[in-house]
């Protein structure tokens, strides 16, 4: 009798519930759960609060919504049997980050915390911990701390450090109110099986834990305040387990709600991103995935521990047990295009689009696909929404070289794909460089199955061959995986990723390859972009954060 397991992936503005087939990964139903309250940036939801400048809030609610509505679906349209689901995993975008209570009640469902702002969900993408970011990196490099490097000599404001110093520094009453603060993937897992459990990808990605050296010590953090002194011990604590184990069986409250048997496998949580790595098949090294989509997360597997340049993280087992899983980014690729879409694009090529049965997306790739490389003359750097890697400093702002009067909407368009492409080779680079091999490289998310145009010209810039995942919801896929996992071979699951990857891991034959003449020319192209790269990037002229700073300075 077949067997299946359903994942559900947590993105930016949705929620997404899989089933899939354990004998081929084979996606049976799925059902997609907006969010209600979408990305608080401006205001909270019930009240006229303003927030402010890079704030990028969250309702936890909105999690669960995800849970009760579209688990249900996938089984309605399946017209599966629930006894013959196995598991259920998740994954979710991170560092998303929020405190609760005692008993796992999250601070914003409270009346007297509701008004703050620092008591809701901090999304992945919540920039305003820079400077907190600032000062934690200005003292583990004086400090010398040995766990730095391993994160490319630079933690992130989107990562759970900052965003933790940020709130003890602006709203320490929330500080001190909050008994821990949870990852949502954790704190979704702990409102399905009832048990927190930290995962081993958040806490070694985003939280600097190391599989053997546990967090950084007490002194690091008394030396940035004395009242972070304590923080690994108790805002951060808990068991870190890895990944693919059981947090434990669903809650009957859970069960009833979705349809699912009580007690059923559930995995602890993971990170969109990695998730896919197995899902595309991929277990060893010298293979990068990138999950491409509004950013794009870049993941590599080797067989030791290297410190890369911007590079996320390195963390042991944190993708794939038995090796090293390293991380890397840019804040924004898909987020670019959706821009420049909405806001450069002239009406008349919407016309000419409807007229041609085409959205405006597709009608640019048709004339972009027609230029050679250079022929725009035109040059963009990647930084719409700063930088993740190499240079982790997300004060950076996008640019555009080479306008004229002549300059026509489809050569923008095609010089925004270039310079994503171009960014990712910077991070291919900085690891084969360092020994890390990128033989190949691996593409999933919603980019890669829409924009041929885009994945050729990654062949072409990298002067690699790249693949894509065969499947559309691959995290999703990769999450159910795990939940199959958690449940083991004697439940009907697998009893190690890697079994589960061989049978449910599935590429398209379709491949991109290096078209010579383009390689040629890109590396051309190539040069000049880390010119202008290390020029804004590395200090030589911080004309872009003076201008933020002068915007800042206007809104207070």
């Amino acid at each position: 009798m077949s067997k299946y397991a359903i994942g559900v992936d947590y993105g930016t503005q949705s929620g997404r519930a899989v089933l899939v087939s354990l004998e081929n990964g084979k996606e049976i139903a799925d059902h997609v759960t907006p969010y209600k309250h979408g990305v608080m940036d401006s205001i909270l939801p019930h009240k006229e609060i303003k927030l402010g400048y890079e704030w990028a809030l969250q309702h936890p609610q909105d999690y669960i919504e995800v849970i009760e509505r579209s688990v249900p679906k996938v089984l309605e349209k399946s017209n599966i049997d629930p006894k013959d689901i196995v598991g259920l995993g998740i994954d979710f975008t991170a560092c998303t980050m929020l405190p609760i209570d005692e008993v796992g009640v999250p601070l914003c469902f409270k009346d007297e915390h509701r008004d703050d702002p620092h008591s809701w969900v901090k999304l992945w993408k919540h920039h305003a911990a820079q400077k907190h970011a600032n000062e934690i990196n200005r003292i583990a490099e004086e400090r010398g701390e040995k766990f730095i490097p391993r994160y490319g000599g630079k933690l992130s404001s989107e990562w759970m450090l900052a965003k933790a110093y940020q709130i003890l520094e602006e709203a320490p009453y929330i500080y001190e109110e909050a008994d821990k603060f949870v990852e949502a993937t954790d704190w979704v897992i702990m409102q399905l099986s009832g048990t927190l459990l930290r995962n081993s990808c958040t806490a070694g990605y985003k939280a600097q834990w190391h599989k053997q050296d546990g967090y950084p010590n007490q002194e690091f953090f008394k030396a940035i305040d004395p009242k972070l002194e304590d923080l690994t011990e108790t805002k951060l604590s808990g068991d870190v387990a890895p990944l693919g184990t059981s947090a434990g069986g669903l809650t009957k409250k859970m069960a009833e709600a979705t349809g699912l048997k009580e007690g059923l496998p559930i995995a602890v949580g993971n990170v969109d991103a990695h998730a896919a790595v197995p899902a595309l098949g991929v277990v060893e090294e010298g293979k990068m995935v990138m999950a491409m989509g509004t950013s794009i997360c870049h993941m590599l597997l080797g067989t030791k521990e290297v410190e890369v340049e911007g590079m996320c993280g390195v963390v042991e087992d944190g993708i794939i047990p038995g090796l090293y899983g390293y991380e890397a980014g840019q804040s924004a690729v898909g987020d670019i295009f959706g821009w420049y879409v909405d806001h450069g694009v002239p009406k008349y090529i919407y016309d000419e689009a409807a007229a041609n049965g085409r959205n405006v997306h597709q009608y640019l790739e048709e004339k972009a696909s027609a230029l050679k490389p250079g022929e725009s003359g035109l040059l963009a750097l990647d930084w719409w929404n700063g930088n993740r890697s190499v240079l982790v400093d997300t004060e950076l702002s996008g640019m555009m070289l080479g306008y004229s009067l002549l300059t026509k909407p489809e050569e923008v368009y095609r010089a925004l794909l270039e310079a994503t492409a171009f960014g990712t080779r910077v991070i291919v680079d900085a690891f084969h460089e360092k020994g890390v091999a990128v033989n190949e490289l691996y593409a999933c998310g919603g980019l890669p199955q829409k924009n041929s145009l885009l994945m050729q010209i990654y062949a072409d810039v990298t002067n690699r061959v790249i693949k894509v995942a065969d499947s559309v919801q691959t995290p999703a896929l990769g999450a159910a995986m795990f939940g199959a996992v958690a449940a083991g071979a004697e439940n009907g699951g697998y009893d190690n990723i890697l079994d589960a990857a061989e049978k449910m891991g599935r590429v398209r034959d379709e491949v991109f390859t290096p078209i010579p003449g383009n390689v040629k020319k890109y590396e051309k192209i190539y040069q000049e972009y880390i010119r202008l790269h290390d020029y804004f990037g590395r200090g030589e002229n911080d004309v872009m954060k003076r201008l933020k700073q002068l915007r800042l300075d206007d809104e207070e």
